[in-house]
């Protein structure tokens, strides 16, 4: 929003915006408006008749940025679990300042929202759940922004995934014996699921005896 030509200005109203997030609307005598979060108001001691000058009116729009920022972050780690570097980049991702960002995050961590521990947990839950290896389960942990110092510890109990590999061949070759084109498909598809060529090889040999010929 671009700062008004006049000296001093006048709020003019406030405006509740129908909708979940409680937002209010601000309108000033020179026809500016701004939409802000209910703790603005509080904050910035905001009503109807109240003065400001170019510098307070800076002000208000700082006060009324932050709180976005802060709002935003809380709608992200409100929807799913999210590691700092995650929430940090979908904080930028939609338009947030840097300096914003940063201190929404100091503002969550002092608040014990955000645990990047209990992030790394949950996604190996998850990939466990979806029959991932663990390969796959690294990646998933890269893209999520886990600290690598971190997970080691989250795999550390990373159970055998011999069942989820015969199940996986089984639904595809219903107990017939594969061709080497189906080998290398079925191989290419568990190791982008994060599965180790030995793993995958041995189940394998439940249904071909051809696999030493086989390089992945």
């Amino acid at each position: 929003m671009s700062l008004p030509t006049t000296l001093t200005m006048k709020l003019e109203s406030l405006t509740p915006i129908p909708g979940p997030t409680g937002r209010i609307r601000l309108k000033f005598d020179n026809g500016a408006t701004m939409k802000v979060y209910p703790e603005v108001v509080a904050d910035c001691v905001l009503y109807v008749g109240k003065e400001f000058s170019e510098e307070d009116f800076k002000t208000l729009e700082e006060t009324a940025r932050k709180a976005s920022a802060r709002q935003r972050a809380v709608r992200i780690v409100s929807a799913s679990a999210v590691s700092e570097k995650e929430l940090q980049r979908r904080l930028l991702q939609r338009g947030e300042r840097e300096e914003d960002v940063q201190q929404s995050v100091a503002w969550l961590k002092d608040l014990n929202v955000l645990d990047d521990r209990q992030v790394a947990a949950e996604v190996v839950r998850k990939c466990i759940a979806k029959g991932f290896g663990p390969a796959r389960t690294r990646q998933e942990l890269y893209g999520k922004g886990v600290p690598k110092e971190l997970w080691d510890e989250a795999l550390a109990e990373y159970p055998e995934m011999d069942d989820e590999i015969r199940q996986f061949l089984e639904s595809h070759l219903r107990g017939e014996k594969p061709d080497r084109k189906q080998i290398q498909q079925l191989t290419g598809a568990l190791a982008r699921r994060g599965h180790s060529y030995e793993a995958i090889r041995a189940a394998l040999r439940k249904y071909t005896d051809e696999l030493d010929e086989f390089e992945p």
